[in-house]
């Protein structure tokens, strides 16, 4: 898997938006067979900056309903990264 596919899109909320300001700890959504190592790699070359630390966290597809069709969304791994103190947060806008 190469550094473009690990990384599927930032995420951002409120939630996520406030431990950049405060934390310097981004939020993106990642291949759900990406591992930590992988996610730190990815980071580190596509945005230029150092990691300190990888978080990650699964979910499992909520069911969703269309009528009477039923289905389910697919299953995702959220990842938050923090960076090494004095490193400068990359900018980016809701792909």
């Amino acid at each position: 898997m190469n550094r473009y596919e690990v990384i599927v899109r930032p995420i951002v909320t409120e939630k996520g938006v406030g431990k950049k300001d405060t934390e310097s700890t981004l939020c993106f959504q990642v291949h759900p067979e990406a591992t930590k190592t992988d996610i730190k790699g990815a980071v580190e070359s596509l945005f230029k900056v150092k990691v300190e630390d990888v978080r990650t966290a699964t979910f499992e597809g909520k069911l969703r309903r269309r009528g009477r069709y039923a289905g389910y969304r697919g299953d995702w791994k959220k990842a938050y990264i923090r960076l090494k103190p004095g490193q400068k947060m990359p900018e980016y806008a809701e792909l």
